[in-house]
């Protein structure tokens, strides 16, 4: 049922990006199936196998754009690069030398291709080209609910952003790092809801603030 939910909110999020009679590029990543797809116009082009970023270092949920192309880009990388930015962090579509890990979740973030295949795609994708990636158990908090700390990067830590601004007790950019900033909010959150002191959001905070996997 979450797949065939997921499915048809990945298609009306096409439409919506896709004008009609656009040319737009979307390259949508499923980071569940570790499938990224190159759609033009609304339709869809090619499906090529992928590995997205491990448990501990996700790939980042959301829409972003393809903002360089390079060839060779360093080492571990593979044969081509297509870089995309989103506030916390450069991220890239890119080859790999262990194509033993396509279709897995095994990068710090990036999304692997074989290098054949990213040369393929390298050759047809413009820089402009939107990149969403989803994934279809929880929305923007990934795979479930994490304990977050100080240092910690993530779409997850950018929904604690914005509900913590909501509250009015983070003030601070909605980056998805959890820096200073969404520290003292933590800690003031906690103290005014009993809490035991400290700054990580944690499943105590979770449950006072009804932040649950099935929102």
């Amino acid at each position: 049922m979450k797949r065939i939910g997921a499915a048809i909110l990945a298609a009306a999020l096409l439409l919506a990006l896709c004008g009609a009679g656009s040319a737009e590029q979307i390259l949508l990543v499923d980071a569940d199936l570790q499938t990224i797809t190159l759609y033009e116009g609304g339709q869809k082009v090619k499906s090529w196998p992928c590995a997205v970023g491990k448990r501990g270092t996700p790939s980042p949920l959301g829409v972003w754009a393809v903002t360089q192309k390079q060839k060779n880009w360093g080492t571990g990388f593979g044969t081509r690069w297509i870089g995309f930015a989103c506030p916390w962090g450069s991220f890239g579509i890119h080859g790999t030398n262990k194509p033993s890990s396509i279709g897995g979740q095994a990068s710090h973030g990036c999304v692997r291709m074989l290098n054949r295949d990213v040369e393929e795609l390298y050759a047809r994708v413009r820089v402009g080209a939107k990149v969403v990636i989803e994934r279809a158990a929880y929305g923007p908090l990934a795979a479930g609910l994490r304990s977050l700390a100080p240092g910690d990067r993530g779409a997850d830590v950018l929904q604690l952003q914005l509900r913590l601004q909501n509250l009015g007790l983070y003030q601070g950019g909605l980056d998805g790092v959890f820096g200073e900033g969404l520290k003292r909010a933590v800690i003031a959150y906690r103290r005014e809801n009993g809490l035991p002191v400290g700054d990580r959001a944690d499943w105590a905070l979770y449950e006072t603030h009804g932040m649950s996997l099935f929102e």
